[in-house]
This record gives structure tokens, C-alpha cells and sequence, in this order.
């Protein structure tokens, strides 16, 4: 078992429903892919989704999960900090058969809605796991299938690009509700989305700095809606969002 060095306290992950949803897909002939076994579960977290500012990411981790073994602490990357959670990801790239973290800026959010901007980001972490290992099934993290394609038009939201980077629809896609806090792939794909993500905000920083989003990841802290109104919205902030004032939703509250 690999060591990684130690994280919050928690009920570690485990890999019982990835090996549940490998058997359904074995059992049903095989999904994307088709052929004989291994089969492949790709683990799928998002990041980012509440922010004020910057993207929202989405990281996939793709295993065997008849041979892969368990990874010692591995958690959801809102329980650990960001120094275990850096000191993790060169551990989970090593252990995943695949994996990829895409992100939708900003501009994609504000012109076709926050769905379409996660499709998005989750086709383009899609594409880049699935040039190393391609998955027969996605676990994908609560209780909406966001990364499929639609199959009716969203009314509320502008026309989404005619064709995403990549289309992982042909996969089977699982939601699990808590999946990021049960399932060690989905824990492991929220841990390289967020290594990313906190990258990205803490270069856009260094751009813009009277922002703090080196501190707070562009999360509609205080001190962040304060910046807002004082410097206005920048190229990185989500202009169709409530930018200032009193936080509208609990949704918006800023990840560790």
C-alpha cells in the first residue's frame, strides 16, 4: 500500500462501488470501448462550481479497480490541506492507469450557463485521460448527470457549442451522491482538480492582486466582494453573477 503523507482525520475512501460499477459494465457486455476486460472506471469530481471568479475545473481519474490498490490518505480535497493535497497529486497521477483535469473559463460560464460550462470542462478532462487509458464507465460525483450530453435542449441557458472537445457520452455514467467523500477515484479526481485550479487562481493573482485570489480562490469572501466594488469585475470574474453584495447562496462559501 502506498504511503502519502498524512491528511484529516476521516473515513478513508474505498473502491467498492467502482468494482460494483466495473462488474455492471462487464456484465452488460461492456461500455465504451467494448472488448473484454479490464474494465476501466473513470472517478469524477468538480471544482470551482460556486466561485466568483476564475474556472470551474473537473478532474477524472481513471483505474482497474480489480487491481488497483488502495491509497492511503486520500480524502476529498475540502478536508485536506493544500500542502498534503500538492504532495498527493504526483502520488495519484503515478497510481491512475489515466487521468486529466479540464477547465471552462470564466467567458464559457457567463455565455452557456453553468451545466454547459461543466460539460465542457469534464469532456476536456475526458479527452485528456482517455488518451492514456479510456474508461468503460464514469462514477461521477452527486446526484446529476452534468458531463453526458443533453438529451433535451436546456431552455434557461445560451446555446452551448456546436460540438464539445470530446464526447464522453458513450460511457456509462454513474452519479454518487457524497461520492467525493465514499469512492477513492472520485476523491483522487477532486484532489487534481484542485491542485490545478488552485494554480490557475494563484497565477491570475499575480495579474490581477488587489483580488486575493491566492487567498481565496476567487470565492465571494467579504474582502473579495469588496475588491469588486472598489476595482470592478476583471476579464476572470463571472460578469452574469451577482458579484457584490451579501452572498445570495450557501453554495458560494469558499473551499479550503
Amino acid at each position: 500500500m502506498a504511503r502519502t503523507p498524512s491528511a484529516a482525520p476521516s473515513v478513508a475512501p474505498t473502491l467498492a462501488a467502482e468494482l460494483e460499477l466495473a462488474a455492471a459494465v462487464a456484465g452488460s457486455g461492456g461500455g465504451a470501448g467494448g472488448g473484454a476486460g479490464p474494465w476501466l472506471v473513470a472517478g469524477c469530481d468538480e471544482v470551482g462550481r460556486g466561485a466568483l471568479a476564475g474556472p470551474v475545473s473537473v478532474g477524472m481519474v481513471v483505474i482497474d479497480p480489480a487491481a488497483a490498490p488502495l491509497l492511503d490518505g486520500v480524502r476529498d480535497s475540502k478536508l485536506l490541506k493544500p500542502a498534503v493535497r500538492e504532495a498527493l497529486a504526483p502520488v495519484i497521477r503515478d497510481w491512475a492507469a489515466g487521468w486529466g483535469v479540464g477547465h471552462a473559463s470564466a467567458t464559457e460560464i457567463d455565455e452557456h450557463g453553468l451545466l454547459t460550462a461543466l460539460r465542457l470542462a469534464g469532456n476536456r478532462a475526458w479527452e485528456a485521460a482517455a488518451a492514456t487509458a479510456r474508461p468503460h464507465a464514469v462514477l461521477l460525483d452527486g446526484n446529476l448527470d452534468w458531463l453526458s450530453a443533453p438529451t433535451q435542449v436546456d431552455l434557461f441557458a445560451d446555446p452551448a457549442p456546436a460540438s464539445y472537445p470530446f464526447d464522453a457520452s458513450g460511457a456509462r455514467v454513474t452519479t454518487r451522491i457524497k461520492g467525493d467523500l465514499a469512492c477513492l477515484s472520485v476523491a483522487a479526481a477532486s484532489v487534481l482538480a484542485k491542485v490545478e485550479r488552485d494554480a490557475l487562481m494563484a497565477t491570475y493573482d499575480e495579474q490581477e492582486p488587489a483580488y486575493g485570489w491566492a487567498v481565496n480562490k476567487g470565492y465571494g469572501t467579504a474582502a473579495h466582494r469588496r475588491a469588486i466594488t472598489e476595482h470592478g469585475a476583471t476579464a476572470h470574474h463571472r460578469r452574469s453573477w451577482r458579484l457584490t453584495g451579501t452572498p445570495p447562496a450557501p453554495r458560494e462559501r469558499q473551499e479550503p
